[in-house]
């Protein structure tokens, strides 16, 4: 297991929110293709090099960059602070931590002011920033509307090799735990952890990283996630359906995961729950429940726990890739799905074929 993060004296940034991913992609062209026109996605602003999206109910100037590159990766995990002054707190907490910490007060995106970037202590590039362009919010404007509409951001997910590790660290940043995995020995296999009073803004997953397993934008319905799936089908699209839909029963939501031309994973999500009381009660699950991932049982298909994409240093570089090395779990073998029961102390026998070792997946 990797040495834990220190905790700071320094004060932590005052997060308010997920607020924006930027992805490299291999062709502007095809990705557009992917984002707008499929996915219908706003465009705000673009050039040669960068395209710059934002979902319908936006007011800052983009939820999603593309930007062109040779690797597919995500570059910037974006949040966005209180107030100004928060920026002066977040260069404190990482240059205490050890972190590189790089800050432009032009901003490191078009529509975006003074920000900072980080490698954080897990090997993620974060990014805080509260100065932002604002442009038009389409919430009214449903003659925009298309069926399906991806109304938010709603959180990211990482894979990372050292999950305790990795929520210490979330935590201290001021991140709350709404719901995790475990097994009877209390490791943590995953966690969902918030700062919008959602279920998460982001989630750390256990696997070989650092790397993004997803980033997920908001519809209003689960019919509206019907409606991208008759999408997809019309427009002979439905490979880039990697998984569902279905619901899980982590977070309640009703979800579909899409591939995009690189690689990347997208879900579309809706329909989780409330978690901005100050008592709100973690949920905790099993490892071995199969209705974690799926709450109607479905195995899941092993490139969701196998796939994620490559993240960058602050130079662009890609980061190595770590494996997990939890030699509790190391030992566990599960079904297909990653679980083994739907009724404690039953094991189906659909789920006794083909067993993989949870320390290849999330």
């Amino acid at each position: 297991m990797s040495e834990p993060v220190r905790t700071p004296v320094a004060t932590p940034p005052d997060i308010l929110r997920c607020a924006s991913m930027e992805l490299v992609v291999t062709d502007l062209a095809v990705s557009r293709e992917f984002y707008v026109d499929v996915l219908k996605l706003v465009v705000t602003e673009e050039d040669e090099d960068a395209i710059y999206l934002r979902s319908i109910e936006e007011f800052i100037h983009h939820n999603l960059v593309l930007r062109k590159g040779p690797v597919p990766a995500a570059a910037a995990f974006s949040y966005r602070v209180r107030g100004p002054e928060e920026l002066d707190k977040a260069v404190e907490f990482y240059t205490e931590l050890g972190c590189r910490v790089e800050r432009n007060k032009e901003g490191f995106a078009k529509g975006v002011g003074d920000s900072v970037r980080v490698t954080d202590p897990l090997g993620f590039p974060y990014e805080f920033f509260y100065d932002v362009e604002h442009v038009e919010r389409l919430t009214w404007r449903y003659d925009l509307h298309p069926a399906g509409a991806l109304v938010r951001l709603d959180h990211f997910n990482q894979v990372t090799p050292d999950v305790p590790r990795a929520v210490a660290y979330m935590e201290d940043l001021g991140f709350r735990v709404t719901e995790d995995i475990q097994d009877d020995g209390g490791t943590v296999y995953a966690a969902w952890m918030r700062r919008k009073p959602t279920v998460h803004d982001t989630a750390m997953t256990g696997g070989d990283g650092p790397r993004m397993h997803h980033i997920a934008f908001a519809a209003h319905e689960k019919h509206d996630i019907i409606a991208i799936c008759d999408r997809l089908g019309a427009l002979r699209r439905s490979d880039c359906i990697e998984r569902g839909p279905g619901r899980h029963g982590v977070s309640n939501a009703f979800y579909l995961y899409l591939r995009d031309p690189d690689g990347h994973r997208v879900e579309i999500y809706t329909q989780d729950y409330f978690t901005g009381d100050p008592d709100n009660p973690r949920v905790t699950w099993d490892v071995h429940d199969n209705q974690r991932r799926d709450w109607w049982g479905n195995p899941v298909v092993p490139s969701w726990y196998t796939d994620a994409s490559l993240v960058l240093d602050l130079d662009g570089n890609p980061q190595p890739v770590l494996p997990r090395t939890d030699a509790s779990e190391m030992a566990v073998t599960i079904g297909a799905d990653g679980f083994s029961y739907t009724r404690e102390g039953e094991e189906l026998p659909q789920y006794k074929q083909g067993e993989h070792k949870l320390g290849h997946q999330l």
